[in-house]
């Protein structure tokens, strides 16, 4: 049997099962759209309501689709004006850069919200009618209070941290949650969300991930996972440590790839800048995370600011997250200084810090706030994957444990940072010089020091970057937080990253003002399976860590869960062949989407009424009998039972998937196996 009618079986099964999948053949089984224009025998075997050129592509690619998948992902700006690794000397502009508190939103963000919050309403409003509340006209709603922007809801989705595993997890929950993934807005779907938020934070494994879409131009999950010919982007088969195998733009050989990144951090090197582990481990990863030659070593973070889509307020906004590490500390505690990078800027809120640099000239010698006149300015120093690096350096480990011939090219330059360094600090990234230097200094516990030191988000045991997106002044109404954590024996997240961000927000000499809602501690959270399927906390707007005018946000909790597939890898796994992260990938969908709704049908609804929820409780709208239902079913009641659970080791929830992986056909074979098996499954379930 041809591939091409093995990709067809297998997308007709899972079409006319309605299982609204995401897994697909290989690229080389799929055909062009243009192929399909000429091609009447392949056209006249797909049913009617899969008619047309792009239908069919997307239909042989299976129920979820591969938009225009033939075009090249465009990318985000090279921007560095060394054309390469080491940042630059440039001009200052007349209104020289310089550092603000953080009183308020810059005045960069004040100006994209106008756009961006506009730019929300239509989807949001298509999204609210196909999840379709009953008895409640959610989009006449919306339209009546779209310029308000303190009625109109304001969203924003928060991605773990956790390694590939928490990538591929977000990934399916993205894809969920994106209108351009085909069936993601069929009747009750969740397509859109993601076009009706406001923000996407990401912190290690969930930054590697809003880093990825947002460099390669905001590209969809499914054209990051697919990708096109002679690309190494997502292919996690090829581990990290090794190197791209991909023909075309890629390095050939494990030597060539380790030269590349010595020879790229070199350059930053000879440019005057200290370097330390996270510059190689930010170098790795690019070449898996950025689709351009050699993992774009010229493109910086700040250009996604000048992208046309963001810049025009089409796009949400992409924050990653990082903890500050003080001077001859090694243990990060809850109390850190936390960091956020977004295409503006990178500072902190905390009261510590309390202050804002512009991103794009990090590397330029600030003191107490401002350039001075007999200094230049420098750009190029937020290297895209230097900042996915910054909040994930706890990978850096990796790099360390190279061994072989090979990996002398690398190891020899690793073990002269390390003599610079010292060997504690093999974790941290750092910024040198600190932009600031000298700026507050009655509050800033590094304001005398010449350089800043960043280490993975996580490791204050905030591992969902929840930080951005609770700051008073973003208004943040409800946060989609998808927790792909380790937490437990197995590997399953607990929710220790919402006590962590409420024990914080406990804090009143750390907290900034930040409202958040009530947490039960972690033995709760499984004793009550909180940690098995979505949960709202916060659906009391009352009940907070503050007593303030303003309410906290809800809080959606999306835990890590088995549907389809154990998905709770190890954190430390470092290469997943395209059947595993396609399967991960699918998994995190049907997370999103409680086994695409066969779990519960009326999920979409509640999402609806989630979304909606504190703007009615803002303008006095009684909130609709579905709702109400919804709350009752998903809202934490209070309920606490914090005695010792058993060791959570959770069942599927729907069907296992088993895919073999032993070369091209037996992939597609078994795409149409696992179709008839899930479909079976759903079809029981109905």
């Amino acid at each position: 049997m041809k591939l091409q009618t093995l990709a067809l079986a297998g997308a007709i099964a899972w079409t006319e099962c309605g299982a609204g999948v995401f897994l697909t053949p290989p690229a080389s089984a799929v055909r062009s759209i243009d192929e399909y224009e000429t091609d009447d025998n392949i056209a006249s075997n797909i049913p009617d309501h899969h008619q047309g050129s792009h239908a069919a592509a997307a239909y042989e690619y299976g129920a979820l689709g591969l938009a225009a998948a033939d075009q090249a992902i465009k990318r985000a700006l090279p921007d560095s004006p060394s054309g390469g690794y080491a940042p630059g000397n440039v001009t200052c502009p007349e209104n020289r850069p310089s550092i603000r508190d953080a009183d308020g939103l810059s005045s960069n963000e004040t100006e994209w919200l106008k756009a961006r919050r506009q730019n929300t309403v239509q989807p949001m409003k298509d999204l609210l009618e196909r999840l379709n509340i009953p008895n409640f006209d959610a989009p006449a709603y919306v339209e009546h209070h779209k310029d308000n922007t303190t009625a109109l809801p304001n969203i924003g989705i928060a991605v773990s941290g956790g390694g590939y595993r928490a990538l591929m997890n977000g990934a399916g929950f993205l894809a969920a949650a994106d209108d351009r993934t085909t069936n993601s807005t069929n009747a009750g779907g969740i397509g859109g969300l993601l076009q009706a938020s406001t923000y996407l934070a990401g912190l290690s494994g969930g930054g590697w991930l809003v880093g990825s879409m947002f460099t390669n131009n905001f590209s969809s999950v499914q054209t990051l996972r697919d990708g096109y010919p002679d690309s190494s982007l997502w292919k996690f088969q090829n581990s990290i440590l090794k190197g791209p195998q991909e023909p075309g733009i890629s390095i050939l050989n494990t030597a060539s790839y380790y030269g590349d990144v010595k020879d790229q951090v070199q350059q930053k090197r000879d440019g005057g800048f200290n370097v330390s582990i996270t510059d190689y481990w930010g170098r790795a990863l690019s070449y898996q995370l950025i689709n351009a030659e050699s993992g774009g070593p010229a493109y910086t973070f700040s250009s996604i600011a000048l992208d046309d889509k963001f810049s025009g307020g089409n796009t949400p906004m992409p924050m990653l997250v990082a903890d500050g590490r003080n001077p001859g500390e090694l243990i990060v505690s809850l109390n850190a200084t936390v960091y956020e990078f977004n295409p503006f800027e990178m500072g902190s809120w905390d009261p510590t810090v309390y202050a804002f640099a512009p991103l794009r000239y990090l590397g330029s010698q600030f003191e107490n706030g401002t350039i001075p006149d007999n200094r230049t300015c420098v750009e190029g120093f937020d290297n895209a994957g230097f900042v996915m690096g910054t909040s994930s350096s706890l990978f850096n480990q990796f790099l360390l444990q190279l061994s072989g011939t090979n990996s002398t090219i690398l190891t020899d330059a690793l073990t002269a940072v390390l003599s610079d360094i010292g060997k504690d600090n093999n974790d941290i990234a750092q910024y040198q010089p600190n932009p600031f230097y000298h700026y507050r200094a009655d509050t800033n516990p590094v304001a005398d020091n010449f350089d800043l030191s960043l280490v993975d988000g996580g490791e204050d045991l905030q591992n969902l970057p929840l930080n951005p997106l609770i700051q008073p002044s973003r208004n943040v109404d409800v946060i989609f937080a998808v927790d792909s954590s380790a937490d437990t024996e197995y590997f399953w997240p607990n929710a220790t990253a919402l006590v962590a961000t409420y024990e914080r927000a406990l804090n009143q000499t750390i907290n900034n003002n930040t409202a958040f809602p009530s947490i039960p501690d972690q033995n709760t959270i499984v004793n009550l399976g909180l940690n098995q399927r979505p949960t709202f906390f916060g659906c009391d707007p009352t009940n907070s860590t503050q007593n303030m005018s303003g309410s906290p946000p809800l809080v959606v909790y999306i835990p890590n869960a088995p549907y389809i597939t154990f998905s709770n890898v190890s954190t430390f796994d470092l290469d997943y062949n395209e059947t595993q992260r396609n399967a991960i990938i699918q998994n995190g969908y049907d997370v999103a989407t409680v086994g695409n709704f066969t779990l519960d049908s009326e999920w979409g609804v509640c999402v609806g009424c989630a979304i909606l929820s504190r703007s009615m409780y803002k303008t006095g709208q009684a909130t609709p009998q579905a709702c109400e239902q919804c709350f009752e079913r998903y809202c934490w009641n209070g309920e606490v039972n914090s005695t010792k659970p058993d060791n959570y080791n959770p069942g599927f929830k729907v069907e296992e998937l088993s895919l073999m992986e032993s070369g091209a056909e037996n992939v597609s074979f078994n795409v149409v196996a696992a179709a008839l098996v899930l479909c079976a499954s759903v079809v029981a379930m109905m």
